[in-house]
């Protein structure tokens, strides 16, 4: 598909990743690599969650909020880093109520990616 417009529609701030990245190509890389993690890192957020692991939670939300930003996913950005500081503080009641919000939102990114990508 490739349509930025079907990106800005979505909510994503195709300009912010593009001042950071340099130019589409670059930019639509670094969206697969967000897709490859992202398969790998929201089954352990959730296992850390589950097992009250905070540490361990804090870095990978850290690590969704900056390529979040990085990519122009400003609410997903927002979210992961209200999780960040709230896990830094071992506030596994805050997480737990809303670790949902933060999935429903890095799922509809992930689909948004993959609407985009041909996916």
């Amino acid at each position: 598909m490739k349509n930025v417009e079907f990106l800005k529609q979505n909510e994503i701030d195709v300009e912010h990743g593009l001042e950071l990245l340099g130019d589409m190509e670059m930019y639509d890389e670094t969206l697969e690599d967000f897709l490859t993690e992202s398969e790998d890192r929201i089954p352990k957020m959730e296992e850390y969650k589950n097992n009250k692991d905070m540490a361990n939670y804090a870095i990978l939300v850290h690590a969704m909020k900056s390529d979040s930003k990085y990519l122009g996913f400003t609410k997903l950005a927002n979210l992961s880093y209200e999780h960040e500081l709230k896990s830094k503080d071992n506030d596994q009641d805050y997480v737990d109520k809303n670790y949902d919000t933060l999935i429903k939102e890095t799922n509809r990114i992930i689909n948004v990616i993959k609407i985009y990508l041909g996916k």
